[in-house]
């Protein structure tokens, strides 16, 4: 049973979703939080991180470390992006089995479903074909967390589940036009064209490409949610249920800066998947529901 006084590690605290999941923690009153800076533990070490685990005992791990990133980036390093990742996940993963740890919340991606699985995408489609290329070595280390955590539930009954979240935004963002993902590309972009420094807000593709877009501090309350519940899914979806084109999220960004918009579109460029949005189904039947409204996420943003 989880309680106020659970010991619980939260690895990735200083990104975007630890971040968000560590405020939350301590805004609900959890008393017990763990959490440890880079330069003093390497999530990619084993021996490092089984030491950590060891010594710390907690009763529940988030896995919200990783390395990030979007198409540019995610194409110009696709061996860190899938050996960093398979290093760090493993890592936490095999070290809370093997330390006892009574529950994990393993953070994954909508980039894990299949190029040409249908929309919206259901928790039944993973790992049933082939992945879009322009992130498949990212998405192929998520997925190899995913089997891991339920191979250890069938195998060893221990309670390690999935979170598979839709496009994030928010507060700790990296916005990095070429690291960072779409959203905070956008708002960079956008900031670029409003103050002199560009004369045009450049889009990558044609601007039709459609996301499903989620404040961090709703996966964040999700996966809080969910680790108070006993849980027969090994998968979750946690998303909105609704997806805009990225001309109509760029629109967004510029309404609210009072930006008069002139865009262009690098048609060089790929569009990614041509729609992403997720079957939030299972998620309802829990009971749960995103809070934060574009407009808000946005205006904190």
């Amino acid at each position: 049973m989880i309680s106020k006084n659970s010991k619980i590690y939260i690895a990735g605290h200083n990104g975007m979703v630890g971040s968000a999941i560590l405020r939350i923690l301590k805004k609900q009153g959890y008393k017990n939080l763990i959490y440890e800076n880079r330069n003093n533990l390497d999530l990619s070490d084993q021996s490092s991180t089984y030491n950590f685990l060891k010594k710390k005992k907690p009763d529940v791990v988030f896995v919200a470390s990783a390395k990030v990133g979007g198409i540019f980036v995610n194409q110009k390093n696709k061996a860190d992006f899938i050996s960093d990742n398979l290093s760090i996940q493993n890592n936490l993963i095999i070290g809370s089995f093997k330390y006892n740890v009574k529950k994990l919340i393993f953070l994954s991606s909508s980039c894990a479903y299949p190029k040409d699985a249908p929309r919206p995408l259901k928790e039944k489609y993973l790992f049933s074909g082939k992945l879009e290329e322009t992130n498949a070595p990212y998405a192929v280390a998520k997925l190899a967390g995913m089997k891991l955590c339920e191979s250890y539930n069938k195998q060893y009954k221990t309670d390690f589940k999935t979170l598979i979240p839709c496009n994030l935004y928010g507060e700790n963002d990296n916005f990095n036009e070429e690291s960072s993902h779409f959203f905070p590309a956008l708002i960079r972009k956008v900031e670029n064209f409003r103050i002199g420094k560009t004369k045009s807000i450049k889009l990558w593709g044609n601007g039709k490409a459609k996301r499903e877009l989620m404040h961090v501090d709703d996966l964040a309350d999700a996966a809080i949610f969910f680790m108070k519940k006993k849980l027969n899914d090994d998968f979750i979806n946690i998303g909105t249920g609704k997806q805009y084109s990225i001309i109509h999220y760029a629109k967004k960004i510029c309404a609210y800066l009072d930006v008069k918009p002139n865009f262009e579109f690098d048609k060089s460029k790929p569009n990614g998947m041509k729609t992403k949005v997720l079957d939030i189904k299972i998620l309802r039947k829990y009971g749960w529901r995103s809070k934060v409204s574009l407009k808000s996420g946005i205006k904190r943003t």
